[in-house]
């Protein structure tokens, strides 16, 4: 009943559980229905890593000073002048520190704890991956790329193993745009966001994208659907994140024909007897 309303509230458009077709409306049959317990692994940020480096490597990882269950626990003034702050069991909760020196102890140690607070399956959607993910704090290394202020984030959409495009974020800290490309890095027309700049024309191939559409694909082997995200950082691929429901079942299409196009992309999976939810995770 909750993903119906919250579909209906963001789209305008009833929500068929039974036969849903747009992209949108497959990631809330998602939440209800495909529940593999590998991912409440794949969506924790700490976790994952040992997933990551089984399939692909722990070349494809950041470093990691630490991970803290308190937030007290967090030795801000032993960790290097530049670093990074994540909560592991939620979206969007990351204190990147660039200059520790002006860093304000106090309000990020109230910021720690008001993200150990949160549960991200009742946050916003009821995102049945991070249910029961526990609330963790990770340190990691800053990650700079030379000439940019920000790195660039290559986020692979994968259906059944295959990327089919890439949603690309550029300039995060000063001007944040946005644009989806194919894998030869053609500009695409439905990557426009109404939150974001759109990327109006093509920028530079990185030199390892066949690499990062490579390993996308292997950590992508076995699911019907997965976004896969990856930094190029001079050129090395560093591995960001998984994760299964892309905005939240709100991603935005324009036009808006395309959330039905991308979502042909999206074969869901068979349902067990009596509606029963999918908790197999099979690998092909």
């Amino acid at each position: 009943m909750y993903v119906k309303i919250h579909y209906e509230y963001f789209s305008g458009k009833k929500l068929d559980l039974d036969n849903p077709e747009d992209f949108n409306a497959k990631i809330e049959w998602y939440k209800v229905f495909y529940r593999p317990k590998i991912l409440n692994k794949l969506v924790d940020k700490y976790e994952v890593r040992s997933y990551v480096k089984e399939k692909i490597g722990a070349q494809y990882l950041n470093e990691v000073y630490g991970v803290y269950e308190k937030a007290e626990d967090v030795p801000l003034d032993k960790l290097p002048n530049q670093f990074v702050v994540k909560a592991t069991h939620t979206s969007s909760h990351n204190l990147i520190v660039s200059n520790k020196s002006k860093l304000n102890k106090d309000k990020a140690l109230k910021k720690f704890k008001k993200w150990l607070s949160k549960n991200q399956y009742y946050r916003i959607g009821q995102e049945w991956a991070y249910k029961d993910v526990q609330p963790r704090l990770i340190t990691e290394k800053f990650l700079k790329e030379e000439g940019k202020q920000s790195l660039v984030d290559y986020k692979f959409y994968c259906f059944d193993g295959k990327a089919k495009f890439i949603d690309v974020h550029i300039d995060r800290d000063e001007d944040h745009k946005q644009g989806c490309f194919d894998l030869g890095y053609k500009l695409l027309p439905f990557g426009k966001s109404k939150n974001y700049k759109s990327i109006s024309s093509g920028i530079e191939k990185p030199s390892n994208l066949d690499e990062m559409v490579s390993c996308a694909e292997a950590l992508a082997d076995g699911f019907p659907f997965v976004r896969v995200d990856f930094y190029s950082v001079n050129g090395k691929t560093i591995f960001g994140e998984m994760t299964f429901y892309p905005s939240d079942a709100r991603k935005d299409f324009y036009p808006e024909e395309y959330n039905k196009i991308i979502g042909d992309y999206f074969k869901l999976p068979p349902l067990k007897k009596g509606n029963k939810t999918i908790t197999e995770f099979k690998q092909s």
